[in-house]
This record gives structure tokens, sequence and C-alpha cells, in this order.
């Protein structure tokens, strides 16, 4: 593996989409969240204090997985969301709610900090930040069904934990980016100014923070 690249943001911030960008402009391979199905999944929506535990050693298993598999890749790689987020930001928010008890989370947390000692950080970390409203929207526009029970506050808990960890994260450099008024989609001018952005992070040739 040459240089790998994480893609963080909340719901609807435009990950996938930046990570096919970045696959077809710099021809990295892309590696995309888990397609598997948590078998703990159903039982955790009947009763998220019971099974909080089980889906997250579940994601952070999977997440692992895949982390380990991109590091044997030829070439340059670029991940959609990492161990690090399933960890920072949606075990802690299970915690912080209520749903995953102090020694739950405390044993989880050992077992990842064990094991994300043990595997290479990024080259580089992008953050993909963006406003309620705009998650919600973008949300709404592509129309996933189990999507459609995600509150404003939900969202804005994890963009408070987002902005908390991007704060103290030091494992890598990281470029943040304001992706409230980009359209990555159909604007091949805001496409080619994010992948500069990326391309002059990775080469150190210019301090961008948005």
């Amino acid at each position: 593996m040459d240089k790998f690249i994480v893609i963080a943001g909340n719901i609807g911030a435009g990950k996938t989409t930046l990570v096919q960008i970045l696959s077809e402009k710099l021809n990295f391979t892309p590696f995309y969240e888990p397609h598997e199905e948590n078998p703990y999944l159903a039982d955790f929506y009947e009763n998220m204090t019971r099974w909080s535990f089980h889906s997250q050693a579940y994601f952070l298993t999977r997440r692992l997985k895949i982390h380990k598999e991109l590091l044997t890749a030829e070439g340059s790689v670029v991940q959609d969301r990492s161990v690090y987020e399933d960890a920072e930001i949606f075990a802690r928010n299970l915690y912080l709610q209520g749903d995953l008890s102090a020694r739950d989370y405390g044993v989880y947390q050992d077992l990842y900090h064990i094991l994300a000692s043990l595997l290479p950080p990024p080259n580089l970390m992008v953050y993909l930040r963006a406003t309620v409203d705009t998650l919600m929207d973008r949300i709404a526009k592509r129309g996933r069904e189990y999507e459609t029970g995600i509150s404003r506050e939900y969202l804005a808990r994890l963009n408070s934990l987002y902005e908390n960890w991007m704060n103290n994260f030091d494992q890598c450099p990281v470029l943040i980016i304001n992706s409230d008024d980009l359209d990555l989609v159909s604007s091949s001018e805001h496409i080619e100014q994010v992948v500069r952005w990326v391309q002059n992070k990775l080469t150190g040739r210019t301090e961008v923070r948005l």
C-alpha cells in the first residue's frame, strides 16, 4: 500500500461520494463500509441497552478486518469511514445516552485501543463537516427507508462528537472541509477543487483547513 486516506463525517456528509471521486480521479482503490448485515441489529433496535455492546463489538470486528485488508492492497487506498469513528463517535454516543454501560464501554475501549495501536494510521484524514440542516436535507433526498427515523437531535450529538474528536486527533494530518456549499455530485469545479485540496495536503504543499 502506498497512500492511505480515510474519509470521515456524519451521516449524509458525502463520504461515499468523495471516496468515489478520489478513487476515479487519483486512481485510489476504494474501501466502503461493510455490506454484511449486523446479526445483532434487529435485537439492538428492540433493546439498545441490552445489545449495544454486542452490536458495537461486531462493527469493530468488521472494521478492523477491512483495515487489515486495505493494508495489503496494491497502490493507494481510500476508506469510507474508519475503525476510529466506530469507537470515538458511535460507541461513545451510545455510552453518553445511557445505552452502553460504563463497564461495557470500558471493555470496548480497552479492546479498541489495543487493536488500533497495532494498525498503521492513515496518511491523511479528511473530515467532511456539515450542519444539521445540510445533513437532514441530504438524508431526505437519498430516501433510504432505514434513515427516516434519524432526528436532528441525534445528528447534532454526533456533530458535537465529531468536532471534539477532530480537535484532538493527532495520528495523522487532517483536512477539514466545510461541505455545506459543495456540490460533489454535479459540479466539476467543486470536484476538482476538493481533489486539489487532498493532493496538496498529502504532499504537504499547503496547509488547508476550511
